[in-house]
């Protein structure tokens, strides 16, 4: 075997054996979240309609810029809108990132639980577009007794091996925040 094939065999193993290794670095991975919280002396059905409402997500998630609904129907039982929002990183605030979400917002019948749910999809583009990440995520609400209210919320969200700690941060930081939040602000309602 020739010096130039010697060589030819072992430039193409060492680009397969590169590509593989970028590949598996960037590639995408699901991680689930879950939090939850109590919010005393509220009902289910106003603790729902502020959650489902995104203009007020604004003022609980910290990281939005800005949004504008995209689609809007359906009634007060099934309501679906989706929106455009922007958003900085929490831990890297001059990194902005593009978002559309898909909303589901509906009150699951008795026999099923009965809980006020705000379900979602969301696709969130970094570097103009290049590059995109999914995420779930589905927004619980319920009785927990006689005067307060259950909130649990669960995150399914896409990220590179290679930031993963860096993903679990954001979201932490995201989830956190729009729990104490949403219980600061039926606090300060209430006095």
């Amino acid at each position: 075997m020739s010096i130039s094939a010697r060589w030819a065999r072992r430039r193409t193993l060492v680009i397969t054996i590169f590509t593989l290794g970028l590949y598996y670095f960037l590639s995408s991975s699901y991680t689930k979240y879950q939090i939850d919280s109590i919010i005393q002396r509220t009902k289910p059905e106003d603790v729902w309609e502020y959650v489902a409402d995104f203009s007020k997500m604004m003022k609980l998630n910290p990281t939005i810029i800005n949004f504008s609904v995209l689609t809007d129907h359906g009634n007060l039982e099934h309501w679906k809108y989706s929106v455009e929002y922007t958003e900085r990183l929490s831990h890297w605030p001059y990194t902005k990132n593009t978002a559309v979400g898909h909303f589901s917002v509906r009150k699951l019948p008795e026999d099923e639980g009965g809980q006020y749910l705000v379900a979602s999809t969301h696709r969130t583009c970094f570097l103009f577009g290049l590059f995109c990440l999914n995420s779930k995520g589905e927004f619980k609400i319920s009785t927990i007794n006689e005067e307060d209210t259950y909130c649990q919320e669960t995150v399914l969200y896409q990220c590179p091996f290679l930031f993963g700690r860096f993903c679990r941060r954001e979201v932490e930081y995201q989830r956190s925040a729009i729990m104490e939040n949403l219980n600061r602000y039926f606090r300060l309602r209430k006095n």
